[in-house]
C-alpha cells in the first residue's frame, strides 16, 4: 500500500511538473494575458511577466530530478503564497483579471490546493534519496 501511494505522488509531481512547465511557457507565448494579474505600481510589468514564466519553467524542471525535488517545491509553494494575495485581491475585485468573479472565486481554492500539492511533494521528495 506505501508503495502504492508513493507511486501516485510520483503520478501527481510529474503531472504538476509539467503544468509547470506549460504555465511557465504560456508567460512567453501570451504575455498580454498575465498583465492584469501584475500590480500596476511594479516597473517592468512585462520583464516580470517573462521573468517569473522563466522561474515557473526551471522550477517545474526540478521536479523532474529527485534530487532537485524538494527544494523546487519547495520554491513553488513559496511562489504560490506570494502570489496568494493577487488571487484573493481578484475575488474581491470589480473588474477581476481572471475575467470574472466567478472564475475568481474558483481560482482561489485552486491556489490553495497548489500549496498542499507542493508541500506534499516537498515532504515525500525529502524522504527520497539524493542521486
Amino acid at each position: 500500500m506505501k508503495n502504492t501511494l508513493k507511486s501516485v505522488w510520483i503520478g501527481v509531481r510529474i503531472l504538476f511538473a509539467v503544468f509547470m512547465v506549460f504555465a511557465g511557457m504560456q508567460h512567453m507565448l501570451k504575455p498580454e494575458f498575465y498583465i492584469p494579474f501584475v500590480p500596476s505600481f511594479l516597473p517592468f510589468i512585462t520583464a516580470i511577466i517573462y521573468v517569473s514564466g522563466i522561474i515557473e519553467i526551471l522550477l517545474g524542471l526540478m521536479l523532474f530530478f529527485p534530487k532537485y525535488v524538494k527544494i523546487g517545491a519547495m520554491v513553488i509553494m513559496l511562489l504560490m503564497l506570494m502570489f496568494l494575495p493577487i488571487h484573493v485581491w481578484d475575488v474581491f475585485s470589480d473588474t477581476p483579471a481572471i475575467g470574472s468573479n466567478q472564475a475568481a472565486l474558483i481560482r482561489l481554492p485552486i491556489q490553495f490546493i497548489f500549496i498542499g500539492i507542493a508541500w506534499k511533494i516537498k515532504n515525500i521528495g525529502s524522504s527520497q534519496p539524493e542521486n
